[in-house]
């Protein structure tokens, strides 16, 4: 603990001095004149502390005190003591605001602390990528004049914070932005800025989703229920009419359970975990099969059906999610090539991974169609889809399960000049050569 200064000390020193002053003052018969030197001695004395502590706060750079005499060792002790719990102090608060902004910068959201007049003390670098803002460059600022929104100053001069505001984003219009404001401190708000524009995709395809299944249901069934009207237990309508009836409902019934079959397989393929793929898929044995279905499939539309397959080249993952892409792709290529049409179904290696594609000479699909052909019940023609008794869902199907895969669906496709629908497994899910030979042997034996 340090010693504070005594005044009585100081007052027993001077009173000291100044009866040596006077004592001399008497010897010599000059008391006045001692008195004034002593007076100015203590005033050079306590100038020349004065002047080294000016050197040592504003002109030196060591960090120590300069050595001082008496009471003055004192306070240059003092100040030093002072000086150096305050850089402590400072260097704790340092490090708080960095674990403050540290933190705030791993957030997912965009952070922006304004003070009540709505002027930028801070923001994180999502908040510069979001909203558009620069740092510090911002700082002090007025976040309305740098959100031009006419929605987001009326969000501001209202005050109503109880609710998020869904705004655009002002640098791209593909992004939507959720604004929440929060009271941080007593003088500050934080905004809280945060990329919703997944959840807004994921929501339209929710509401899609429904209303196509809806629709898609309905078909069928009001076909089911205008015959079904006609008929009751006392009047059968006649042979023919009968005859055309029923082939009409069975089509109709059969849509829908092979709608609510890919509705389950989808749903099965997406709430399946993620899973270690150990099972062996003989790929060519199973594409032999489709094959076949196929030539029963092309009966009426007289392709010409072409299969290049690598007997050798089997690989790893789930057999029946597999076999649903592969027959998909088949499918589409046949429903949809109009009559004698060219179709070539290719499996085969390439560089080290396994490569499917189905090429065929149709009708092609314009580029602005390519994109889409992914998402549930999306067709590019309502009319021939319904003709040909598709769901929409195949290529959703193929989607997931080559997801699950790691892998990708690549569609190339050109109007009047045909499609490409191809993927290709990884090359940790394809077997060497050796292991897929020894595999045949076994299964031949």
């Amino acid at each position: 603990m340090r010693l504070l200064l005594s005044k009585r000390t100081i007052a027993l020193r001077l009173v000291g001095l100044a009866a040596l002053a006077l004592f001399f003052g008497w010897l010599f018969e000059l008391a006045t004149e001692f008195l004034l030197l002593l007076c100015i001695g203590i005033i050079g004395w306590h100038y020349k502390h004065l002047f080294l502590l000016d050197k040592w706060l504003w002109r030196d750079r060591k960090l120590s005190p300069p050595a001082g005499d008496g009471s003055w060792q004192q306070v240059f002790d003092g100040i030093y003591y002072r000086q150096r719990k305050s850089r402590k102090k400072n260097k704790e608060l340092r490090a708080l605001v960095r674990r403050f902004r540290d933190g705030a910068e791993a957030l997912p959201d965009a952070i922006v602390v304004l003070s009540n007049d709505w002027t930028i003390v801070w923001c994180n670098k999502l908040a510069q990528q979001l909203a558009g803002l620069r740092w510090p460059m911002d700082e002090r600022q007025r976040i309305d004049n740098l959100i031009r929104n006419p929605e987001f100053q009326q969000f501001l001069k209202l005050q109503q914070f109880d609710s998020a505001l869904e705004l655009v984003s002002p640098l791209t219009e593909d992004v939507t932005l959720e604004y929440r404001m929060l009271q941080y401190g007593e003088k500050q708000h934080l905004l809280i800025i945060r990329d919703i524009t997944q959840l807004k995709q994921l929501e339209q395809i929710r509401k899609d989703f429904v209303a196509n299944v809806s629709h898609e249901l309905r078909t069928p069934l009001t076909v089911l229920q205008g015959y079904l009207e006609m008929m009751d237990a006392s009047s059968m309508p006649p042979g023919p009419v009968w005859q055309k009836a029923h082939g009409v409902m069975l089509d109709q019934t059969k849509r829908m359970d092979a709608l609510v079959q890919q509705l389950l397989t989808l749903s099965r393929i997406e709430a399946a975990a993620k899973v270690h793929f150990d099972e062996v898929v003989d790929v060519p044995a199973m594409l032999a099969l489709l094959e076949q279905e196929a030539h029963s499939l092309n009966r009426d539309k007289q392709h010409q059906l072409v299969f290049r397959i690598d007997p050798d080249l089997k690989v790893t993952g789930i057999t029946e999610e597999l076999r649903s892409a592969f027959s998909n792709l088949i499918t589409n290529a046949i429903k949809y090539t109009p009559d004698g049409g060219s179709i070539e179904v290719v499996w085969q290696r390439e560089h080290q991974k396994a490569l499917f594609r189905v090429t065929d000479n149709g009708e092609g699909i314009a580029a602005h169609h390519v994109k889409r052909l992914t998402e549930r019940f999306y067709r590019v023609d309502e009319a021939r889809t319904r003709s040909t008794g598709g769901t929409g869902l195949g290529l959703a199907i193929v989607k997931h399960v080559l997801s699950r895969h790691h892998s990708r669906l690549m569609i190339f496709s050109e109007p009047k000049h045909g499609s490409s629908f191809s993927f290709a497994l990884p090359p940790e899910l394809v077997l060497p050569v050796a292991t897929a030979t020894k595999s045949n042997r076994k299964s031949s034996a």
